[in-house]
């Protein structure tokens, strides 16, 4: 018994098998973590590991099965029927069927607050069609509904969290992802576990998902090369060569769906009583103040695309008749004293995120716009409170991302239609209305287009939106990670990832 015994004891002492880890550092700390009620790129980044959605995207940009397998247009394009992926359980055990989805598509429509409405267009009515087969009725054609279900619109919660949002859904949240969320500190991490019930776990090799907010891109950089992050989002083209040369990493690089433009509050609140705000000619001389080649090349190395539209100029949607314009100082000069300035000078203030990217930029549009006559007070700001503000009208102008979507639909329809969710600036324009109804409602494509443009026509005139580039997307990754992919939506897919 002697000799059994320490052997006993050496087997108890063992320590349990470590948990594999995966550390992602963000550009910014999400906003609320609800599907639903979310608007920031940061939030997107933790629903890819949390929230399956009903369709996905690959890298090719084609519509993939996820918690759909099939689907079918029906009624000459007012119905979307979907076949549901069997054998699915929310992270809280209940089964994924009709019913669930029905309680799901139905939280996006009906949440005080949701952000999703407008994407998902003119939904009648959604019925069940057997357990496992979900119908859209749509009161008219909607051509985009496809691709809004790849992304927030498509996530599906448990039918128990169906009517409990924001705060209350992030203490106990049940998507049908890979992994749960655990814990939540704000402006410091998000801790999510492998669910061991995941309808695809063959493909999930890591049991542990950390996400960490750091807002300057050079310290992210510095703790990806430090071997404390394994991921880190949104790199800085003056970090892109320093990530090349180190071999304890990897940069990868992807063309990206996302625009930056600066929003105009042209009527939610006082705060829309503004030079900026009132009146058409200001923004105009703002707009043709900045040089978007030289911003390119001095604030991101010449490593993005500059822009003035919400797609980028080879996107087959980008009004071709209204080209990035070229500077012209005198002009925006001549705009503002046609605008009551007669001595040619005009104070603005911009809101900015706290990101290094938007610091930078912003900078250096300041300096641009100072030499037109504007002047430019900048007011750097925490992303979520940034966003909060937009909503509320707390801004006069700010300076943002829209990480983009595979039908510009998404790009366009909720950010500048009377009354919709992500138009904090309360734009309104009939004529705006017409064209962009038009778009999301006709299904031959060179009609779509033609629709677009006449939308792009009013919207570049009115400008609630100055649009200035298109980022690149890249990616820092350690060399032990293996498994990423690239798909020009910019989420990090947590499906076949594995550390070495």
């Amino acid at each position: 018994m002697r000799r059994i015994l320490p052997l006993i004891f050496c087997l108890l002492a063992l320590p349990a098998a470590a948990q594999s880890v995966l550390r992602i550092g963000l550009a910014s700390d999400p906003d609320v973590l609800d599907p639903t009620l979310s608007r920031s790129v940061a939030a997107r980044q933790v629903f890819a590991a949390m929230c399956d959605k009903l369709v996905d995207i690959n890298e090719k940009l084609e519509i993939i099965p996820q918690l759909a397998t099939a689907w079918e247009w029906q009624q000459e394009g007012r119905a979307l029927l979907l076949t549901l992926r069997p054998g699915v359980k929310y992270q809280d055990g209940v089964a994924m069927d009709a019913a669930a989805v029905i309680a799901g598509l139905q939280r996006h429509l009906t949440t005080n607050g949701s952000t999703r409405r407008g994407e998902m267009g003119p939904v009648r009515g959604i019925e069940a069609v057997g357990d496992m087969q979900v119908r859209i009725l749509l009161s008219e054609p909607f051509a985009p509904l496809l691709a809004a279900l790849s992304d927030r619109a498509g996530m599906m919660v448990s039918p128990r969290q169906a009517t409990v949002t924001g705060i209350d859904f992030q203490r106990d949240p049940a998507c049908a992802g890979p992994y749960r969320l655990t814990r939540r500190v704000a402006q410091d991490r998000m801790e999510l576990e492998r669910f061991d019930g995941y309808w695809d776990a063959g493909r999930i090799h890591i049991d542990r998902v950390v996400y960490r907010p750091i807002p300057d891109t050079t310290v992210r950089a510095a703790n990806l090369r430090a071997g404390q992050l394994d991921i880190i989002e949104r790199v800085l083209p003056s970090d892109v060569a320093i990530l090349r040369q180190d071999q304890r990493v990897r940069l990868l690089e992807g063309p990206g769906l996302a625009a930056i433009y600066i929003a105009v509050n042209m009527a939610n609140g006082p705060a829309a009583n503004s030079p900026i705000g009132r009146d058409a000619r200001v923004r105009e001389a703002l707009d043709l103040a900045i040089d978007r080649q030289v911003l390119n090349q001095v604030a991101f190395e010449g490593l993005y695309r500059p822009g003035n539209q919400s797609v980028a100029p080879d996107n087959p949607f980008y009004a071709r008749a209204l080209p990035v314009p070229a500077r012209n100082l005198d002009r925006a000069r001549a705009l503002l004293r046609e605008a009551g300035y007669p001595n040619g000078r005009v104070k603005i203030r911009m809101s900015v995120p706290n990101t290094t990217e938007y610091v930078q930029a912003s900078e250096v549009i300041q300096a641009m716009a100072a030499e037109a006559g504007i002047e430019m007070e900048l007011q750097v700001i925490e992303v979520a409170t940034l966003l909060r503000q937009w909503t509320q009208g707390e801004f006069e102008s700010l300076i943002i991302q829209w990480s983009g979507r595979t039908d510009i639909d998404a790009n366009l329809w909720s950010f500048n239609t009377c009354g919709e969710s992500l138009n904090g600036g309360k734009y309104c324009n009939a004529e705006a209305d017409a064209a962009l109804r038009e778009g999301r409602t006709q299904v031959e494509l060179p009609r779509r287009v033609g629709a677009y443009d006449r939308a792009m026509q009013v919207l570049l005139r009115d400008r609630p939106y100055i649009y200035l580039w298109h980022p690149t997307n890249f990616f820092g990754t350690s060399a032990r990670l293996q498994g990423m992919r690239l798909v020009a939506d910019g989420l990090v897919r947590v499906q076949d990832l594995r550390l070495r």
